[in-house]
Parts: C-alpha cells; sequence; structure tokens
C-alpha cells in the first residue's frame, strides 16, 4: 500500500473517528472503504458528459480534422 497524507476539517475527522470506534475498526479502514466505493461507483456510472463522449466517439467520419475546419472557416470568409 502506499501512504498518503490528507487533510480534512475537525468535523469531519470527529466525525470519522466516532464511526471508526462504533464500527470497531480503523479510521484508515473506513478511509479505503469510502474510496474504493467512490471508485466503483464512478466506473459503473460516468458522467452525463463521459457517456455522451463515448457514445458520439466515431459517430461522423470526415477525414482530417483541421482540414475540415479550415473548409468551413474559408466558407465564413466567401460571406463577406
Amino acid at each position: 500500500m502506499v501512504r498518503t497524507v490528507i487533510s480534512l476539517d475537525p468535523e469531519d475527522k470527529a466525525w470519522l473517528d466516532r464511526q471508526a470506534r462504533r464500527e470497531r475498526v480503523p479510521m484508515t479502514r473506513l478511509v479505503r472503504r469510502a474510496i474504493q466505493r467512490l471508485r466503483k461507483e464512478s466506473e459503473t456510472n460516468p458522467s452525463s458528459f463521459e457517456h455522451l463522449l463515448r457514445e458520439t466517439s466515431g459517430l461522423r467520419d470526415f477525414g482530417d480534422a483541421l482540414t475540415y475546419q479550415r473548409k468551413l472557416r474559408g466558407e465564413w470568409d466567401k460571406r463577406k
């Protein structure tokens, strides 16, 4: 395991200590368990933005993006 130092608000630290005593486990175990839960939840329920990126990736294939962008901007210049 890797050691790390974190800063907590005093109220959060007090709650964590009380919870650890209630469950009769080390505080570090509670922290590891919370991180594992958060990670699992994040991996199984990606944000809507991440979901949107995955769902639309490769949807449109127009070749080189820079060439396409320059073509579009060239159309803007023609309007003037």
